[in-house]
C-alpha cells in the first residue's frame, strides 16, 4: 500500500522544481509563482551528487514543501467523505500530521530521482480563488508528462491541493487507496500506517 513509482517520482521533480518560498511573488497569479520560484530550487537541485547532499537538505525541502502545500486541504480531500469521522479537530489535525509526514516521507525519498528534467509552462486557468497551471516535465529519462497544478488562494499565496499526472490525481489516487484500505481497517488504523510509512517504520 502506497508504493512509490515513477509516478511519485515525477510529483516530487515537479514539486520541488516549481514550489520554492517567494515574498516577492505574493498577490501574483498562480502561474507568476510558479515561474519566480523555479531557479532558487533548481540550484539546489543542482547540488544533489550524494546521500549525504540529499540529507543536507531535507530541511531545505520540507521548508519548501510546507510553504507551497496545503497539507490540510489535500488530507481533506483525500480522506473523502471519512473526513467527517473523524472525531473533533484534534483527530482531524493528527490525521493532519500523519499525513504530512507521509507525503514529506515519500518526496525526499525520492530527491536521488532527479536528472536534470526541465519544466515547460502551458496554460494558466484562474477563477476567482481557484486556479490551474498546466506544465510539462521534459529531458531527464523517459517520456515527456503532462503535469496540473491545482491551486486555491489562501491569503495572499497559492496553495497546491492537488497535482494531476498525465490525468491521474494525485488526491483522487490517494483516496481510493484510503478507500480500500478503511473496507477492511478503522480510520486509528489507517492513521497508524500512516504514521509508520510517515516515520520510515516497518507496518
Amino acid at each position: 500500500m502506497f508504493g512509490r513509482d515513477r509516478y511519485l517520482k515525477f510529483v516530487l521533480i515537479a514539486t520541488l522544481i516549481c514550489f520554492g518560498s517567494n515574498s516577492s511573488a505574493m498577490a501574483e497569479t498562480p502561474k507568476a509563482q510558479l515561474q519566480a520560484t523555479i531557479e532558487r530550487v533548481m540550484e539546489v537541485l543542482r547540488t544533489i551528487r550524494s546521500a549525504e547532499d540529499i540529507e543536507r537538505n531535507k530541511r531545505l525541502f520540507r521548508q519548501i514543501l510546507s510553504v507551497r502545500f496545503d497539507f490540510t486541504e489535500m488530507a481533506r480531500r483525500s480522506l473523502g467523505s471519512q473526513w467527517d469521522n473523524l472525531k473533533g479537530k484534534q483527530k482531524q489535525g493528527e490525521f493532519v500530521s500523519a499525513f504530512t509526514q507521509f507525503i514529506e516521507a515519500s518526496y525526499l525519498g525520492q530527491i536521488g530521482s532527479y536528472r536534470g528534467e526541465k519544466i515547460v509552462y502551458g496554460r494558466e486557468r484562474v477563477d476567482q480563488r481557484f486556479g490551474d497551471v498546466e506544465t510539462q516535465v521534459v529531458g531527464g529519462e523517459g517520456a515527456p508528462m503532462d503535469i496540473l497544478y491545482r491551486l486555491h488562494l489562501v491569503g495572499k499565496e497559492w496553495k497546491v491541493y492537488d497535482v494531476v499526472i498525465d490525468h491521474v490525481s494525485l488526491v483522487s489516487n490517494y483516496r481510493s487507496q484510503f478507500q480500500r484500505f478503511l473496507q477492511s481497517a478503522s480510520l486509528e488504523e489507517l492513521l497508524r500506517k500512516l504514521r509508520d510509512k510517515g516515520s520510515g517504520r516497518p507496518s
